[in-house]
């Protein structure tokens, strides 16, 4: 996997160097980055400050976590249920 060039911090700060006013184009040219990476950016981050960029990713892992755990126990239970239909 890509290792990620930019943390939250960087984008954010990034993003408001925008809404001060700087060009996109020159804004991309400047960091290094795509227009499409850009507006994919800001559709995730536009208005986020730091403290709650940090929040959203820690509620994003936290889901992930759920998610397996949600998945696990049903492919349990699809066991169990198969295992019960056999037996009757």
């Amino acid at each position: 996997m890509k290792r990620k060039r930019h943390t939250e911090e960087q984008i954010i700060t990034i993003l408001k160097e925008h809404e001060a006013g700087m060009k996109t184009a020159d804004l991309c040219r400047k960091h290094g980055i795509s227009e499409a990476s850009f507006y994919n950016w800001k559709a995730k981050y536009g208005g986020l400050e730091v403290s709650e960029a940090k929040r959203l990713r820690g509620l994003e892992s936290e889901n992930a976590k759920l998610k397996k755990l949600l998945a696990d126990a049903m492919l349990d239970n699809a066991a169990l249920k198969d295992l019960l239909a056999e037996k009757w």
